[in-house]
């Protein structure tokens, strides 16, 4: 072909182009245009591609899954010793509004978290701390490598690791209501004057007991030991902070005769609360709860009577303060989602 002929040739190419383009950008919406308007985060393609993903929502531009809704979701009824079976229908709604919103609340706080990083170090002590109480719920070490695994957590080291982050919010959280949440000693009389039927002592007791949890020990074996050492008690042939020495897997009791203290029954696990405050006192008896087997003996009763502000003051301030604490946290979050700082999208 003679150059002259190419020159003629390329303004037509050209023109084809362009025609093509402008078809597939504008008229037809064709591939390319499809594949554009995907890199847009905000166009009617993305946000359908995006909800057919399971994307619910999105906090700066990171999506918010449903996948991850069931796992905030059943984590929290996990942490908190539940499952879904537990609620009712609309409760379960209700559960996944509320796990929706404390997934962005998290996203928000991460952002924020970030930004003061070097303020909100975690010490391996404080996430100890939380494994033990984890640990406490479950009835056996198996049964909480099958919780762990159930929650997505590959290892100790994945829920360590979320334990952590869950620490770090909470610091950063104190850091901002802490000026919010102080009660003064006016404040506290001033409610005790409205409310001193509401701080009166209720029924106490004053117990010891030596216990066996069934985390380490099967329920079979710990419930054969108690029972011989209740034997041994009621033919003393050994006192109970000798058993409590020999026996006991509470670190805390065993070495001062397995001594609880006086308690109040709002203060125990149902579980335990129910059979102690029944039993008579110097009656030692054997008592099972989710935790594992106890011998308990109640050795002192206390009906319930008023109290002096002085005597209730410590406790009221601390409810006052969770009261605060609870406006301030609230208005904290509200605070995160306030317009024109970071973009929240429901899809």
């Amino acid at each position: 072909m003679s150059a002259p002929g190419k020159f003629h040739l390329r303004p037509a190419l050209y023109g084809t182009v362009i025609l093509y383009l402008v078809g597939d950008l504008f008229i037809v919406g064709g591939p390319l245009r499809r594949q554009i308007d995907l890199t847009d985060p905000d166009s009617p393609a993305s946000l359908a591609a995006a909800k057919e993903r399971g994307v619910v929502a999105r906090v700066a531009g990171q999506p918010i899954t449903r996948n991850q809704i069931d796992r905030a979701l059943a984590e929290r009824l996990w942490l908190d010793g539940k499952n879904t079976t537990d609620l009712s229908e609309q409760d379960l709604k209700t559960a996944r509004d509320a796990a929706l919103d404390e997934l962005i609340d998290q996203q928000l706080l991460r952002l924020q978290v970030k930004a003061l990083s070097a303020q909100l170090t975690v010490s391996d002590a404080e996430i100890d701390e939380r494994v033990k109480r984890l640990v406490g719920r479950f009835e056996s070490k198996g049964a909480l490598e099958t919780a762990m695994k159930s929650q997505g957590f590959g290892n100790e080291k994945d829920l360590r690791e979320r334990l952590a982050a869950r620490i770090r919010q909470e610091k950063f959280i104190n850091l901002r209501i802490a000026p919010f949440i102080r009660v003064s000693d006016g404040e506290a009389q001033e409610w005790f004057g409205k409310n001193p039927a509401a701080v009166s002592l209720p029924e106490r007791i004053e117990a010891r007991h030596v216990f066996i949890p069934t985390l380490s020990t099967s329920p079979e074996e710990a419930k054969q030991k108690l029972d011989a050492a209740l034997v041994e008690l009621t033919e003393k042939k050994k006192d109970f902070a000798t058993l409590a020495k020999e026996l006991s897997q509470d670190p805390a009791t065993r070495d001062n005769g397995g001594s609880l203290g006086w308690m109040t029954r709002d203060r125990l696990p149902a579980d335990f609360a129910a059979p102690v405050f029944a039993m008579a006192v110097n009656q030692p008896a054997l008592v099972r709860t989710k935790l594992g087997w106890h011998l308990v003996e109640v050795t002192g009763s206390k009906p319930a009577e008023p109290r002096t502000f002085e005597q209730a003051k410590p406790e009221i301030i601390a409810a006052l303060e969770a009261i605060k604490r609870q406006k301030a946290v609230d208005d904290v979050r509200k605070s995160l989602r306030k317009p024109g700082t970071v973009k929240i999208e429901t899809l």
